[in-house]
């Protein structure tokens, strides 16, 4: 069995995104571009408010100076009233705790989006400094660095840990830190992120048996 795991948060431990694309969805509509949920999805899932902003303003979009803190602002709001676990993710902790390995989370959101997240989904505790961010870093997925901090945090080489992502942005971090990547693929076959070296699986109860392998 491996030694450790490292979860993306959004999407993988928390059901964040579809209120976050909405949020951000109906900001960047207000301000001229016709961006709908799925147009949030399929470009954006697993990158930076900041790329948002750079594309959305070379678009034709009006992305005023401080509109990354305002839509933040929204969606932590909309988060500490909705955010719920993803299906199956607490069992999944709990099965990682009664085999006795260790984990933690890498993700390209802010330390204060998480705070919320995890708080409100009764995760904050257990994952009490374990939690990374790429942004504190300076080093975004792609980049491998969260990954690695992760791994060094966890105390183990990076080939004896493996990383669980839901966007191909964050699947090929994992590559880059040369750690086997495990793709949370819900609602679709999972093809996009097998496209970029992830082992796609559709429910979180199916994971414990894959890490055995």
């Amino acid at each position: 069995m491996i030694r450790a795991v490292i979860f993306d948060c959004d999407g993988v431990l928390v059901d964040s995104e579809t209120i976050t694309t909405r949020v951000i969805a109906q900001n960047i509509t207000a301000r001229g571009l016709d961006w709908t949920t799925d147009t949030i999805m399929t470009r954006f899932v697993g990158t930076t408010m900041g790329h948002i902003a750079k594309v959305a303003a070379a678009e034709g979009a009006r992305i005023e100076d401080g509109w990354i803190n305002a839509i933040y602002a929204e969606m932590f709001d909309a988060l500490a009233r909705e955010v719920t676990p993803v299906s199956g993710a607490v069992e999944l902790l709990d099965w990682l705790d009664a085999q006795g390995i260790p984990y933690a989370v890498g993700s390209n959101g802010p330390l204060a989006k998480m705070d919320i997240t995890l708080a409100r989904c009764g995760l904050a505790d257990r994952l009490q400094g374990r939690v990374l961010s790429a942004i504190t870093l300076g080093a975004p997925k792609p980049a491998p660095h969260v990954y690695l901090a992760a791994a060094k945090l966890l105390g183990v080489s990076p080939q004896d840990a493996v990383v669980v992502e839901d966007s191909a942005t964050g699947a090929r971090a994992a590559q880059a830190a040369g750690m086997a990547c495990y793709g949370y693929a819900p609602d679709d076959d999972g093809a996009g992120l097998a496209a970029v070296g992830a082992t796609p699986f559709h429910a979180m109860r199916d994971l414990p048996a894959l890490l055995r392998v």
